[in-house]
């Protein structure tokens, strides 16, 4: 894109923005000469719709972008597979390996702005090989620290979970320079690499476990990693560098991000929760584990066509209306239905519906920044609002390993899961709630068959 391309269509945002009800930098006094600027230098809606290709080489893009996050999400999402095992060989309890788990995860909040940053600095390329490097050699090094709980921490919680958050930050926002119309079905294709992967992980990593252990099979991920996700970097491309994130408080004075803001950071607590749990709860209903990390793949594999369904959503609906309705699948499966599995196939209801929502809420969270704050200022707004996701993602997971300790364990059988479940079901409440205030806000009604 041309600098006078690029200023056009900043001028055309910042303009959005002001009239939003956002504080300006620029001086009250000055405003009403400042807008007629903007307006006289507005391109046509054609002309905007013009300068992001929705399609071409943005497909490759996706693809490439999807591999990536098969590794990157989906390992994540297979962690559960790990701990199951972990816990069978009691090297600590279910709220302890869960942490290990979350930690990983809860770097792509906590190192948001550094990532957007590096980004910035070195390019997407680069930064996305620099992650497939993190993300090779925390699996390499688990594999010797598969003994001790400090060590995993550090290798496959904190090494491995920051070339998970800057593959993470890296493929979120690209598609955005390529997509406009179609943002949200491309964005559900990124995200739905993710679940395709964890889907793959979860029944590879307990054949692999079975066969070779837990050392060899962290050591067989790591190459795996360099061999899938080296030639996918490659192949990402940008139009235009990035904008050097800073923390604008200003947009918290917007009640649509403040709200938003709280919303996606009360829902990511009960997101990693039925991904952790699922094996060791099939378990206690007397699955294999082998048939335990099967139902983690469906898990994953619907989490997979809940980003795809729901990104095509955002694209008929709106992308707030869409996570609005994903935050609510996930509530009622997790406070309806996992509560009432007390055998497999209403379980297996829950490992689908819950998987899709779960899902839905990566593919539809870019589309919502991208839909209120523009492509321009997406990698900014984005790394603010996945800052926030941090303390859910860290402490989320581990609190329902401690409530289901505090009822004894995974061991003491089904009832001891509810408290916990109950737990992460009310939270997917509350941020259904948040983020129906702010399709709210947008509408000005709550008109429920209109686009937001």
């Amino acid at each position: 894109m041309s600098g006078r391309a690029g200023s056009s269509l900043g001028d055309v945002e910042l303009a959005t923005f002001v009239a939003a009800g956002v504080s300006s930098p620029l001086e009250a006094s000055a405003e009403n000469k400042s807008v007629e600027r903007v307006e006289s230098a507005r391109p046509s809606p054609p002309e905007l719709s013009n300068e992001v290709p929705d399609g071409g080489y943005g497909w490759v893009i996706v693809a490439a972008c999807s591999v990536i996050m098969s590794f990157a999400i989906g390992l994540t999402y297979s962690w559960g597979v790990i701990q199951n095992s972990l816990t069978r060989q009691n090297l600590a309890p279910d709220g302890t390996l869960a942490f290990i788990g979350s930690t990983s995860t809860s770097l792509v909040a906590f190192a948001a702005f550094l990532n957007a940053r590096i980004i910035r600095w070195i390019g997407t390329r680069n930064a996305a090989l620099v992650s497939v490097a993190f993300l090779a050699l925390g699996q390499i090094l688990s594999s010797f620290s598969t003994k001790n709980v400090g060590g995993l921490f550090v290798t496959n919680g904190v090494c491995t979970g920051f070339g998970v958050s800057l593959a993470f930050m890296a493929c979120s926002a690209l598609p955005a320079q390529y997509f406009l119309r179609r943002r949200g079905l491309a964005n559900g294709f990124v995200y739905a690499g993710g679940g395709i992967g964890g889907a793959v992980w979860s029944v590879s990593l307990d054949k692999m476990i079975a066969k070779i252990g837990i050392p060899w099979a962290f050591r067989v991920l790591g190459l795996i990693a360099l061999a899938l996700c080296i030639p996918a970097a490659m192949l990402l491309r940008e139009r235009t560098r990035r904008a050097s994130p800073s923390l604008e408080l200003r947009l918290f004075a917007d009640w649509k991000f403040a709200l938003l803001f709280l919303g996606c950071a009360i829902g990511t607590f009960p997101l990693l929760v039925p991904a952790f749990f699922l094996p060791g709860y099939a378990s206690t209903l007397g699955a294999s584990s082998f048939l335990a990390s099967l139902l983690l793949a469906v898990f994953n594999l619907s989490s997979a066509v809940g980003r795809i369904g729901f990104g095509v959503l955002c694209d008929r609906i709106g992308p707030v209306t869409s996570l609005a309705s994903a935050l609510a699948l996930s509530a009622i499966s997790m406070l309806a239905i996992w509560p009432a599995s007390k055998s497999l196939a209403p379980f297996v209801v829950f490992v689908v519906l819950n998987g899709a929502g779960n899902g839905g809420f990566f593919s539809t969270v870019p589309s919502v920044v991208g839909h209120v704050y523009g492509s321009q200022r997406v990698t900014n707004a984005l790394a603010m609002l996945v800052s926030g996701w941090a303390f859910g993602y860290l402490l989320g997971a581990p609190i329902a390993g401690w409530i289901l300790g505090a009822y004894g364990g995974s061991q003491t059988g089904l009832v001891a899961f509810r408290p916990a479940i109950y737990y992460a079901g009310s939270l997917s409440v509350a941020a259904t709630l948040l983020v129906l205030a702010v399709r709210q806000l947008i509408l000005k009604s709550w008109k429920v068959f209109v686009y937001a």
